[in-house]
């Protein structure tokens, strides 16, 4: 009901009230005290109706007010929304596009009304979407924002290079509710780093030093995305390379340092897994710029090579026969890898678990224990205050 039609029937109803008060208290008939008395009680409650109807319309004019006020909070953020530069979508868990701004919608070269109930998968390259729809499981369990590579294909257009930014939106139980993506064509950004680098020390300072190329970071203990499309050049840390066996147990394959490279192109394994080991930071190559710049290429090989290298040493330490051989060969392995001097020998600058060194020598965490104990007794290896591993004379 309309709070003004309700205020002035409020107001109706008090005066009739009042006016058959006034007639009945003269009526010879009606008992002095009872009608009266009556009429007196509903005259005092019309009177609390209609105050408390004036107080309703105070407070209606107040949530018009904030009404109005929030109607133009949202054109205004539906303004930038729409405005942007950058392409804005928002998608359910599924990745199926229920908004989309103008940006977005002029970069895959269709109308917005057309994107809306369209998944997003259907703009990605074949041969991409199998590790975009990887990715889009992997969100819903992560409240970390990731940024993916990819081809994006326009509407009846040619397909161009894309950063899709996405974050996870959640409800107040925390269960993933919508996706948030931002698009950018970084064609020309891509261009314009492949040419700009000239020799091999511009190559790294530039390209890698985060002047052209973003840095992308990643926590201690987090998987990494993996691209086929983009080789990872660690700037910063250490990255745990595995696989896992038919009986489901977790294999070391590698250690990617800093300085080294790494990518799902680089394997033929079906599954293969990038893990950070320490907080590490990370910079992209398109495997497409590698294949375009021979500078890119002539000083991305060695570091592709010196990763088979390790790989090898890897493949060797599983081939010993002996438990404890395989684990004297992985601790040589990590000295040259990670190992920095330190008055007691040399120390191990990332903590390894005992899952690791088991994985790593095909065996079970509980054999591991017993000869790390070993090893220990014997002097060996010792540990600092921050349980690093030191090697004294592995040899």
């Amino acid at each position: 009901m309309n709070i003004e039609k309700f205020i002035q029937r409020a107001e109706v109803l008090h005066k009739r009230l009042a006016d058959l008060y006034e007639t009945a208290s003269v009526l010879p008939w009606i008992s002095p005290d009872l009608l009266p008395q009556a009429f007196k009680e509903l005259y005092n409650t019309s009177k609390i109706v209609q105050l408390a109807a004036e107080d309703l319309y105070q407070q209606n004019e107040e949530l018009v007010k904030t009404r109005n006020w929030l109607e133009a909070e949202r054109h205004h953020y539906q303004d930038l929304f729409e405005l942007a530069p950058d392409g804005y979508l928002v998608t359910n868990t599924e990745g199926i596009i229920q908004e989309a701004n103008l940006t977005a919608a002029k970069l895959l070269n269709v109308s917005k009304h057309f994107l809306v109930g369209k998944p997003i998968i259907n703009f990605v390259l074949l041969e991409e979407r199998q590790q975009v729809r990887n990715e889009l499981i992997q969100l819903s369990q992560s409240d970390r924002v990731r940024e993916l590579f990819v081809h994006l294909q326009q509407r009846y257009g040619e397909f161009f290079d894309a950063a899709l930014t996405v974050a996870v939106i959640r409800n107040h139980q925390g269960e993933a509710i919508s996706l948030r993506w931002m698009l950018r064509n970084i064609t020309e950004r891509q261009h314009l780093e492949s040419t700009i680098v000239k020799d091999d020390d511009n190559i790294f300072s530039d390209a890698y030093g985060g002047k052209l190329r973003p840095i992308h970071k990643y926590v201690k203990g987090e998987t990494i995305p993996l691209n086929p499309l983009v080789i990872w050049y660690v700037s910063q840390g250490l990255v745990k390379l595995t696989t896992y066996c038919e009986t489901g147990e977790e294999v070391l394959i590698g250690l990617a340092t800093a300085g080294m490279v790494f990518g799902s192109s680089l394997t033929s394994l079906n599954i293969y897994q990038a893990t950070a080991l320490a907080d590490v930071e990370l910079v992209s190559i398109y495997a497409a710029e590698i294949a375009a710049s021979p500078t890119l290429s002539h000083t991305l090989l060695p570091k592709i090579n010196q990763r088979l290298q390790q790989t090898e040493s890897f493949l060797v330490i599983c081939g010993r026969r002996r438990v404890q051989e395989r684990l004297h060969h992985l601790l040589q392995l990590l000295k040259r890898e990670v190992g920095e001097t330190v008055p007691e020998g040399t120390r191990l600058s990332v903590r390894f678990t005992h899952e690791d060194f088991a994985s790593a020598c095909c065996t079970t965490r509980v054999t591991i224990t017993r000869l790390m104990g070993k090893l220990q007794e014997e002097g060996i290896i010792s540990f600092d205050f921050k349980k690093h591993i030191i090697l004294r004379d592995v040899d």
